[in-house]
């Protein structure tokens, strides 16, 4: 490929994998650019909207055009239901992050897991056209991501299937001794190491000895 230089990428559009959802469920596409309060921003005034004073998220910076644009199309609609989350390649990182703040803001939601592959076309171009050579069309697959969160309960048979759960269930003490108590969190002061002058070997003393 060292004749060659890409000329663009298309990505060919992927079939969603819930196919039950209402017409109006809104599909919040992450990119590896996009930002994450940006996402945020239009997905909580889908599901729940609230003036924008009271979002508790500034506005002072923006992302892209099309995420701007998202936000204002999602003022003055009534709440939905449902909404997805897709990404794909470095975006999917961002999509459980969103994910997972919009499930602790609302509280009570139902998610379903979806792992799919996109297909991503690479056009290349000769360096030299009067070489005699051809343009490429590279396809490549790349894992996607599809999360669907939803205040309605959902199959839980389905593969992929979280319910609603308590997010403190990690800092919980199970043992019947009850909650660890903050010396058993700390460490001792001083503890795991030698003292000072211990492991010495014993030598003469340094007293003068009179004479006998």
């Amino acid at each position: 490929m060292e004749n060659y230089a890409r000329a663009r990428s298309v990505e060919r559009p992927s079939v969603c994998p819930f196919p039950d959802l209402p017409p109006d469920t809104p599909e919040v596409r992450v990119r590896d650019g996009s930002k994450i309060r940006n996402l945020l921003r239009y997905a909580l005034s889908r599901v729940e909207p609230r003036p924008r004073t009271e979002e508790g998220l500034p506005t002072g910076e923006g992302g892209g055009a099309a995420e701007e644009e998202g936000q204002q199309e999602g003022r003055g609609r009534p709440p939905c239901r449902q909404i997805v989350f897709t990404a794909t390649g470095k975006g999917v990182a961002k999509a459980v992050t969103c994910a997972e703040i919009v499930k602790r803001r609302l509280g009570g939601i139902h998610q379903l897991t979806r792992v799919q592959f996109s297909t991503l076309d690479e056009v290349w171009d000769p360096l030299e056209p009067g070489a005699g050579l051809d343009s490429l069309t590279v396809s490549r697959n790349r894992p996607a991501l599809w999360i669907l969160l939803s205040r309605d309960p959902l199959d839980p048979r389905q593969p992929g299937y979280q319910p609603p759960g308590r997010y403190d269930a990690l800092w919980r003490e199970d043992s019947p001794q009850g909650p660890p108590t903050a010396a058993g969190l700390k460490r001792k002061k001083g503890g795991g190491g030698r003292g000072r002058g211990h492991g010495r070997s014993a030598g003469p003393s340094r007293e003068a000895k009179g004479p006998v």
